[in-house]
């Protein structure tokens, strides 16, 4: 299975996926004998969880996805109870709230967390709180509407309206778009809990089934907080590699033999003075997407600015000395276009200014115009130098800096003399890079 699948796949179904698909098997069983009473209480608990969570780290769009799920489901469960009296108003209370769900879901999958603030949150909680009045009003013998009973397929046996069926579609494809677009827990969360949500509307919404389907998107959208707050603490925002937290964790319980390759990016100060630090981030992100792709069981890690660290567990520096080469090729050949018209104009006065500073530093070649190649230099190290992980990095280190001194775009692999005697690495040629 290729790489970039097995991440997708991954990236889709876990932790939301799985959590989805143990509660669809455990409510078709009778394993947990699930009472109403049982269902409110696994209900209302999730989001209560959902929203204090949401709340605490700020996550606005989880807080308004708990809100639309809470309110409507509030009505219909009101229509079920006979609140608005008759057959036809719960009918029709399902209808629009089945529409209403996923439309609400589609406009939040439009906006950005950075756009909400308090003043947007009060807006659209009025919204919210318009739709499920809309409802009550309307969900009344001598008031219902037939908008909604129009059918699309004749030979349709399902519980959901065909209108909203589409607009379930429609927003399960939009957020799932964002899903393998950003890999971000939050837009996870958001996807697997329209589709729990999209369930428990076709389980009636206010039964026993369906109020406990509801329970689990409210359950997918608390989990999506908790993993999205361990994301921001073991991964690199910028990248998406491992952390340096995360990788000090894992050296913790870093047994003999392992190696340790230590990557930094040459001329990066210059390529940040040079092209501003935008450039710089997109150069970060490619590296590390060549890291991400390291051959021989490798685990990369960014441990801070332009340095990061390799693990290799059970192997020496010389059984990872291909891989890490086949690394610093792959980095080598990869070059991208930098910004061009009105952008590369705005930036030409501050690109003229620094030129003097980085005309000073030492360039290994002139680059083609408007392509950006880089390259970087490696030391490698494993754990026969050092009793503990700290003296073995060091080493790696000290060999990075032989290859930095030694004319940078190689590998140097450490040794007991490192400080004393390089150990000597045939270089291959010096790419095109500004």
């Amino acid at each position: 299975m290729p790489a970039w699948l097995k991440t997708n796949l991954k990236v889709v179904f876990v932790p939301g996926g799985v959590m989805l698909g143990a509660a669809a098997l455990l409510l078709s069983t009778s394993w947990i004998p699930l009472g109403g009473s049982g269902a409110n209480f696994f209900y209302y608990a999730v989001f209560v969880a959902a929203l204090a969570l949401a709340l605490r780290f700020r996550y606005l769009r989880v807080v308004l996805c708990a809100l639309v799920l809470l309110l409507l489901h509030y009505v219909l469960h009101g229509a079920a109870q006979g609140w608005f009296g008759g057959r036809a108003p719960e009918k029709f209370a399902f209808e629009v709230v089945a529409l209403l769900v996923p439309l609400n879901f589609l406009l939040l999958n439009l906006v950005s967390e950075r756009t909400l603030d308090r003043n947007s949150l009060i807006g659209i909680g009025a919204v919210l709180f318009f739709e499920s009045t809309f409802v009550v009003v309307f969900s009344r013998p001598e008031q219902t509407l037939s908008l909604f009973h129009f059918s699309l397929i004749h030979t349709y046996h399902l519980k959901l309206p065909q209108p909203a069926l589409l607009m379930f579609v429609i927003a399960l494809s939009v957020s799932l778009v964002r899903v393998i677009r950003s890999h971000r827990p939050i837009e996870h969360g958001i996807f697997w809990s329209l589709l729990a949500t999209t369930i428990g509307m076709e389980h009636g919404a206010a039964g026993r089934l369906g109020t406990a389907y509801f329970g689990v998107a409210g359950l997918i959208l608390a989990s999506a907080v908790i993993e999205n707050s361990y994301s921001l603490a073991y991964r690199d925002e910028l990248t998406g590699l491992s952390s340096r937290r995360a990788f000090n964790d894992a050296v913790l319980g870093l047994k003999p033999p392992y190696a340790v390759a230590v990557v930094d990016i040459d001329h990066f100060k210059s390529i940040n003075d040079t092209y501003g630090h935008d450039t710089g981030d997109q150069v970060l992100r490619m590296v590390a997407s060549r890291l991400a792709e390291v051959s021989g069981g490798g685990q990369p890690f960014r441990v801070g600015g332009e340095e990061f660290n390799i693990l290799f567990p059970g192997k020496s520096a010389k059984e990872v000395f291909d891989h890490v080469e086949l690394l610093r090729m792959n980095v080598e050949s990869c070059s991208f276009r930098l910004r061009g018209g009105a952008d590369r104009r705005k930036t030409q006065r501050e690109t003229e200014r620094r030129a003097a500073t980085a005309s000073k530093q030492k360039t290994p070649a002139q680059a083609l115009p408007g392509v950006l190649s880089v390259t970087v230099s490696i030391g490698v190290a494993d754990s026969q130098l050092g009793s503990t992980v700290a003296q073995v990095i060091e080493y790696a280190d000290k060999a990075l800096y032989a290859a930095k001194q030694g004319g940078r775009n190689r590998i140097e692999v450490a040794s007991a003399a490192l400080p004393k005697k390089r150990k000597k690495v045939t270089r291959m040629p010096k790419p095109t890079e500004i």
